[in-house]
């Protein structure tokens, strides 16, 4: 039980919320470019799950398998700014990333809110190395948040993008469900059937709080989930990786097949 309990604790530490942010990484400019392109947001965004990584990402990890990547790949005469880190919340959005928008900018996709709160982290702390009293107390406290709280910061979030990129187009992307609700193994650790229906709930509350914001704010929000169905993590063909001890920092993100799941869901949705 030590030796689980030391494997979820360092992957959990790795897994969203430790990292620090890197200056600003631009990709080539294209001639006849129609504007720029900003990537905001956290692990989801900057494609935790699908190395190799940019080396010079550093701890944010980013890949060239991301969203925004994939997405600006089909649309060369975009120029694509990639300032989205692992672990990143919406105060480090605002103190880190924001700073990459201006009035050239032509589109925005950001997903952040996950790590608000310690929101994944420390529901998966306690959902993989708690007991099932730990993981009911940390998801419903998620939710809770989620809905009370984050909402809130982030339509603060996607106003404040929208002022400083008057002329962006400002999409937000969603999260998946991340475990899947069958009995199927996890890995290393494998959450019972009533824990991973608490997983499930707090992401739903995430997913509506970041839909209301959307709403209100009156920014294009880009849903997920559907593409996820059936490819959550301990599923028979799992587009999230789940917890395999070779790969901590990667637990509960989309591999290169959800990350690539992600690119064609903001392509069908914008063009």
């Amino acid at each position: 039980m030590k030796k689980a309990m030391a494997i979820l604790i360092a992957a959990v530490v790795a897994l969203l919320g430790l990292a620090t942010l890197v200056t600003v990484q631009a990709g080539p400019a294209s001639a006849g470019a129609r504007g720029e392109y900003v990537a905001l947001g956290d692990s989801y965004a900057a494609g935790v799950g699908a190395p190799p990584y940019d080396a010079e990402s550093g701890a944010c990890l980013r890949s060239p398998l991301n969203y925004a990547h994939t997405w600006a790949a089909e649309h060369p005469r975009f120029t694509l700014t990639d300032v989205t880190c692992s672990g990143a919340d919406t105060d480090d959005v605002w103190a880190n990333q924001l700073s990459a928008l201006s009035r050239k900018t032509k589109l925005v996709t950001l997903t952040i809110g996950g790590n608000d709160n310690s929101g994944f982290s420390r529901s998966l702390q306690a959902c993989l190395g708690g007991t099932d009293a730990d993981c009911a107390a940390a998801t419903t406290a998620g939710a809770d948040y989620a809905t009370n709280v984050l909402e809130g910061d982030l339509e603060e979030l996607y106003a404040e993008v929208k002022t400083l990129a008057p002329r962006a187009r400002v999409v937000v992307l969603n999260y998946p469900q991340l475990i899947d609700q069958g009995t199927g193994s996890c890995g290393a650790i494998t959450p019972n059937s009533y824990r991973r229906s608490l997983i499930a709930d707090q992401i739903t509350a995430l997913d509506a709080a970041v839909a209301r914001a959307a709403r209100a704010s009156r920014v294009k929000l880009v849903d997920v989930r559907d593409e996820f169905v059936g490819h959550a993590a301990c599923s028979a063909d799992p587009w999230i990786i789940g917890t395999n001890v070779q790969n901590q920092t990667e637990w509960f993100h989309p591999n290169a097949t959800g990350h690539a799941a992600y690119g064609a869901a903001l392509e069908a949705a914008i063009g």
